[in-house]
């Protein structure tokens, strides 16, 4: 007869520098799962879970694939679950060698490329801006003349706001073009990009307010999970995220359209199962979508997102990956919001202070500073970490945003 285990074992993919493994770790421990963290820097993960790693390639999926196969014939995997972005196509790769849930591969690829990604779903039908890609050997004096003004640079798969810029005229966008590609030059972000770092894709700018939506996939059907609204402007030059406040106040016809978007999008590109992020513009009262990545939210900001018996995000992602997703599941009643805190100079951080006086304004949960004191910080376009994060519930979303604004007034950062 054959052993069936009563524990179930999740592969979770993650980058060592990640914000999310504690949460993760977390919600395995409340769920009972074991979890086993496969990474790049098995030495970061220790710290977490000492005896519970895997050491990875991230960037050669077929040899990160065959690992994380050998590793389940020593200690069967039950599921795969990609934590940013650099996981997607890997945990593709890994779920479809153990014939796990998965979504195919080439849908993770078009997700992860922002050029396919406005291929496929500009041919769709979906609504997007005008677009086109050119060879970061280009010369920009001669791409600029090509271009309709505004626009927004921005590599094909860089994450986070990170090397995207918007450019006005001609000048601004040899200045941007420039900039990227001295950023994509560095040898990390060419390992990891690959060929995909040898080109820029440029987009005419999509003007209006920025939404993001949290959901869940069921056999290729979306389900709203949380519509967040991002309060600040985000018209550049760069684009650094600060405010996530839910519910959203944008009326009811825009928040349905916006998800019937986002089943317009994964039905296009092919997703079929698990976490699924949508961030978008809302133009003229029609949402334009900027990216669907099959992955949940980044850094800290899910720790705002409370649902059905207290269950967080990350307990519903570990339980879709085993099979028992509850279909019924609701977000919490409370506004909830997070503010990440943006860094204002490049330079070391010297002093944080006013933490306490931060915490202390009604509606704050807490308030965390995510970089330690004498390490490096450097803002976008270059930069990918935020200082912190700032968390607020409450009863309306407009309250959670004047905490959460009132909060960061508190703080001091001395960076020299």
């Amino acid at each position: 007869m054959k052993h069936i285990r009563a524990v179930k074992r999740i592969l979770l993919l993650m980058k060592s520098e990640s914000y999310r493994a504690p949460d993760f770790i977390a919600a395995a421990g409340k769920l009972g799962v074991d979890l086993v963290v496969g990474s790049d820097k098995p030495s970061v993960l220790a710290e977490f879970r000492p005896r519970s790693t895997l050491e990875l390639n991230f960037q050669d999926v077929e040899d990160g694939a065959r690992a994380a196969a050998e590793f389940h014939l020593e200690q069967p995997l039950d599921g795969v679950v990609a934590v940013e972005d650099e996981g997607t196509v890997l945990a593709s790769r890994v779920a479809a060698r153990l014939r796990l849930p998965a979504n195919p591969e080439e849908s993770a690829v078009a997700s992860r490329n922002k050029f396919m990604f406005r291929e496929i779903t500009s041919t769709a039908g979906i609504a997007a801006p005008w677009f086109r890609k050119f060879p970061v050997s280009s010369d920009p004096h001669q791409v600029a003349q090509q271009i309709p003004y505004p626009c927004v640079l921005k590599p094909l798969f860089l994450s986070a706001g990170r090397g995207v810029i918007r450019a006005d005229n001609q000048d601004e966008f040899v200045a941007a073009f420039s900039r990227i590609t001295k950023l994509l030059r560095d040898p990390e972000i060419m390992a990891a990009g690959g060929e995909d770092a040898q080109w820029l894709l440029v987009e005419s700018f999509i003007p209006g307010a920025e939404v993001s939506l949290e959901g869940m996939l069921e056999e290729g059907k979306f389900k709203l999970l949380a519509f967040m609204d991002k309060p600040d402007p985000l018209d550049g030059p760069y684009f650094e995220e600060t405010l996530l406040v839910t519910p959203s106040r944008h009326p009811i016809a825009i928040q349905q359209a916006a998800e019937a978007e986002a089943q317009a999008a994964v039905t296009a590109l092919g997703l079929r199962t698990g976490a699924i992020h949508v961030e978008m513009r809302i133009e003229a009262g029609h949402p334009v979508l900027l990216e669907v990545a099959p992955r949940s939210i980044g850094g800290h900001c899910s720790r705002i997102l409370t649902f059905s018996t207290g269950l967080s995000l990350e307990e519903l992602i570990l339980m879709k990956a085993v099979g028992g997703f509850p279909g019924d599941v609701q977000r919490e009643q409370r506004a909830a919001g997070v503010m990440m805190i943006p860094i204002p100079g490049k330079g070391k951080l010297q002093s944080v202070t006013g933490i306490e006086d931060a915490r202390a304004v009604p509606g704050i949960e807490d308030v965390e500073i995510t970089i330690p004191v004498s390490q490096p910080v450097v803002p976008l376009p270059e930069g990918h970490r935020y200082l912190g994060f700032i968390f607020a519930k409450g009863d309306l979303p407009q309250t959670v945003e004047r905490a959460l604004r009132q909060a960061h007034g508190e703080l001091r950062f001395r960076i020299g």
